[in-house]
């Protein structure tokens, strides 16, 4: 079956205020480690990770608290004029209500009728919210739009494999997007969404629904946990990574970025952080090393809350400026395949 090919319109929306929060906690490599019992340096080797944040749950540090932190340093100090605010999260707080209502809520919003819900597509949660928003507000139904992406990631994990939990890291990352017109430059060129649910089962949390929920009989915990075959998931990317690239913008092909005219450039790469060896695939099929901001190292894998995390650490050391274009790319359980090109 042939894939449809939709047009994607140039949306003028700006990135009108960005803002991240990490949890206090740094667990280090040496720390884990010593727990698992294998050598020093292991870790990074087999991961690209060392250190990552740990959201203080027993202490009652939940996720609506981070993304709301993440949020009001995102509006700043501006007056409060939001229309929308879209949970873009890979890792609910609870199944009932909606994480969005929860943020509102730890923001100190909970009388404001702002209305709320969630955009979930796991590690592509943000560029789906990202794609969302910008529609709604190039139809002019809306003004601003908050999209905060906040994940404790670390729960999911089973506590017996080291790779695994050394890998994922919890944070949050918001940002509020408004309307702006194409003269100013600010816009979201393009976006591209694929999925193959062939790959469903090779990314997945079986447990926590209808079909496995936690008190039917015979449910036991590894239902509830993480399970991913990293290998199987990047061989399909890279299979169908050229066209998808190609698809995405002409300037983009397998191997690298060769767009350098004013009209073509990628000033920076912002993508999902998923792992030493998805990062080195992501090279393969047409990120380039040295266009691309890495945050693995320090934050380990922040599920849906990576691009955006890393979106901020562009922004705020002036690797992506006002007027660059960022190409934000990622890939997600589905097995989905995200890409946008965003002149910030």
């Amino acid at each position: 079956m042939e894939e449809r090919i939709v047009n994607s319109p140039i949306r003028p929306v700006r990135i009108a205020g960005i803002g991240r929060y990490l949890p206090e906690t740094v667990v280090t490599n040496g720390e884990l480690e010593e727990r698992f019992g294998v050598p020093t340096g292991w870790i990074e080797e087999k991961t690209g990770v060392i250190e990552r944040r740990r959201a203080d749950v027993a202490g009652g540090e939940t996720a609506s608290i981070m993304g709301a932190a993440a949020l009001a340093e995102a509006l700043g100090d501006g007056p409060l004029e939001l229309d929308l605010i879209l949970n873009a999260s890979g890792t609910p707080e609870q199944a009932i209500p909606d994480g969005g209502p929860l943020i509102q809520r730890a923001l100190g919003l909970h009388r404001s009728g702002i209305p709320c819900f969630t955009v979930h597509a796991t590690c592509l949660s943000f560029l789906a919210a990202l794609d969302v928003a910008a529609s709604m507000l190039t139809v002019g139904t809306h003004r601003r739009i908050a999209i905060v992406s906040t994940e404790i990631g670390s729960t999911g994990v089973s506590g017996v494999d080291p790779k695994s939990e050394s890998l994922w890291g919890d944070a949050a990352a918001a940002v509020v997007l408004e309307r702006t017109n194409p003269e100013q430059g600010s816009a979201l060129e393009r976006v591209l969404f694929r999925t193959w649910s062939e790959g469903a089962d090779l990314t997945s949390i079986r447990g926590g629904g209808t079909k496995l929920h936690p008190s039917r009989p015979g449910a036991v915990p590894e239902d509830l946990h993480f399970q991913m075959n990293g290998p199987a998931v990047l061989q399909m990317c890279l299979r169908r990574a050229g066209r998808f690239f190609a698809e995405l913008h002409p300037s983009l092909r397998t191997g690298g970025m060769d767009g350098s005219g004013p009209s073509e450039r990628i000033d920076v790469a912002i993508t999902h952080q998923p792992s030493k060896a998805g990062l080195e695939g992501m090279e393969r099929f047409g990120v380039l090393r040295e266009r691309t901001v890495v945050t693995l190292d320090r934050l380990g894998n922040c599920v849906a809350a990576s691009i955006p995390c890393t979106l901020y650490e562009a922004i705020q050391t002036g690797r992506l400026q006002r007027g660059q274009r960022a190409l934000l790319f990622g890939t997600g359980a589905g097995l989905s395949m995200a890409g946008a090109l965003l002149t910030y």
